[in-house]
C-alpha cells in the first residue's frame, strides 16, 4: 500500500513537470549511478559525513530506483524480496555469519 502511494506520488510529480520524456531506462540507470556517486562523495574524506546531506543523496538514489522500477513495470518490494531469496541460498547463515567472504569462497 505504501509502495503504491509513493509510486503514485512520484508519477504525479513527474507528470506535472512533463519529465517522463526524459526517463528512459538508460537515463534513469545513469541517474542512479550519478546520485550514488554523490552519496559516496559524502564519505570521500571522512567517515563522519553530514547526516542531512547523506539523507538527501540517499533519497535521490531511492527516487531514481523507484522511477526505474516503475518504468520497467516492476514492484520494488517484490524484486527485493525475490533477490533476497536468491541471496539467502548463496549465503547460508551457518557459513556466512560474521564473514564478508564472497559466496563462492564460503
Amino acid at each position: 500500500m505504501a509502495d503504491e502511494r509513493l509510486r503514485d506520488e512520484l508519477r504525479r510529480f513527474v507528470a506535472e513537470r512533463e519529465w517522463a520524456q526524459f526517463h528512459s531506462p538508460e537515463n534513469l540507470a545513469k541517474s542512479i549511478a550519478i546520485e550514488a556517486a554523490e552519496l559516496l562523495e559524502c564519505y570521500q574524506w571522512s567517515s563522519d559525513a553530514d547526516a542531512g546531506r547523506v539523507r538527501d543523496e540517499l533519497a535521490d538514489v531511492l527516487t531514481y530506483c523507484h522511477l526505474l522500477a516503475d518504468r520497467l513495470g516492476l514492484e520494488p518490494t517484490e524484486i527485493v524480496r525475490e533477490k533476497l531469496k536468491v541471496t539467502r541460498r548463496k549465503y547460508p547463515v551457518e557459513q556466512a555469519r560474521g564473514s564478508s567472504v564472497k559466496y563462492d569462497r564460503l
